[in-house]
């Protein structure tokens, strides 16, 4: 008499869990990040490369799901704080990288760590104080602090 092994349940994301998916994260203005149609991504769940509370949706999603979820104003990357808007001396940014680099509005700029180990970005929203060209107006804030987003997401492979 032959026996059927009854199918592996799917594997579930769980705390640590190294994941190959699909994603898209947008905010009212469209597109931050979208994979679909590329190469997916891989990362490990509470590597900080996802914001907590989109994580936090992931967990207990088995391989294979395609499901969108819709997060509130602030809490995926919280609300955008105010002290995050610095000026930066252009002779530090000279110092930082290639002295006749120019900088526009909208230019998204990074910067090393204190401890030279990684790095983070600014988006530039003033060139100059006064008019002058001494300083640059940095937005240290997720783009979308302080905005409802929706994440979308394709779980491919869970290990």
């Amino acid at each position: 008499m032959a026996t059927s092994a009854a199918p592996a349940a799917a594997p579930c994301v769980a705390p640590g869990s190294f994941l190959t998916l699909h994603y898209r994260l947008a905010g009212p203005a469209g597109d931050i990040i979208n994979t679909f149609g590329g190469k997916p991504a891989t990362l490990t769940l509470g590597s900080g490369e996802l914001s907590p509370a989109v994580e936090q949706r992931l967990l207990g999603l088995p391989e294979g799901t395609h499901t969108r979820f819709e997060l509130a104003a602030g809490e995926a990357f919280g609300d955008r704080n105010p002290e995050m808007l610095q000026w930066v001396a252009r002779s530090l940014l000279n110092q930082m990288g290639d002295p006749d680099e120019r900088y526009a509005v909208g230019d998204v700029v990074q910067f090393p760590t204190p401890d030279g180990l990684g790095s983070y970005a600014g988006a530039v929203r003033q060139v100059g104080r006064d008019g002058e060209g001494d300083a640059v107006l940095f937005d240290f804030n997720h783009p979308l602090a302080g905005q409802p987003v929706s994440f979308e997401v394709q779980l491919i492979g869970v290990l």
